[in-house]
């Protein structure tokens, strides 16, 4: 396991290279590697399995052994304390979570994982930081209009990644980045259960591309 100093680089460096997170909600272990070996291949880094999937840590275990040390994979989905002892058991590095819960942000943090909390308030927000958030979850998206992310990232500390998550498209990313996105989580416009890995492919491209049309010049 990579001391936490390390995984915030590799993170800061991921970001850096495609700030994109692919959520594999529904992937099964023997798709896993698979799935996360061709998304690697697009330019992927940030591989997230939602823990409501079937085998959700055999599925992050069997990710994490195939791929190279700059990508990241963590899970989704992270509700309790038990969720994230599990996850650092398993090889996962980055607890995502649909909600600002300070006691399982601070359980990641004391396990040395990175940790990307929910939020879509600024109390929620200044709250997930306080408590040692690495980067913050605008979720969902669907009730975050680029103006309220505007709002709500003027106000927060200058460094603070802000990553809209819910209905992301390749066609809507622009007004987001445009008020301050730093990057987004993917959900079943990227991946949904049983898709082949050709599609995969195609849809991890479009999205690729989109970025790259719109990414900020500092991206």
């Amino acid at each position: 396991m990579a001391d936490l100093n390390e995984l915030t680089n590799r993170f800061s460096a991921a970001l850096r290279q495609l700030p994109l997170v692919a959520i594999l909600r529904g992937i099964k272990p023997s798709e896993a590697q698979g799935v996360g070996r061709v998304l690697y291949e697009k330019g992927f880094r940030l591989i997230e399995v939602p823990l409501n999937s079937p085998d959700p840590f055999d599925s992050i275990a069997a990710i994490r052994r195939s791929l190279p040390d700059d990508a990241l994979v963590g899970a989704g989905t992270v509700l309790s304390v038990d969720n994230v002892t599990a996850l650092r058991q398993c090889g996962g590095e980055v607890v995502v979570m649909p909600h600002s819960d300070g006691g399982v942000i601070r359980a990641a943090k004391d396990a040395g994982l990175l940790c990307v909390p929910g939020v879509v308030t600024p109390t929620e927000a200044f709250s997930a930081l306080a408590a040692g958030a690495d980067a913050l979850k605008l979720f969902p998206a669907e009730l975050v209009s680029p103006q309220i992310l505007n709002a709500i990232r003027v106000v927060l500390p200058a460094t603070t990644r802000l990553l809209p998550v819910g209905g992301i498209a390749p066609n809507n990313m622009k007004p987001f980045v445009d008020a301050g996105a730093a990057g987004f989580g993917l959900g079943s416009a990227l991946y949904s259960p049983g898709m082949n890995i050709d599609e995969v492919a195609r849809r991890a491209g479009d999205f690729v591309s989109a970025w790259r049309e719109i990414a900020p010049a500092s991206a």
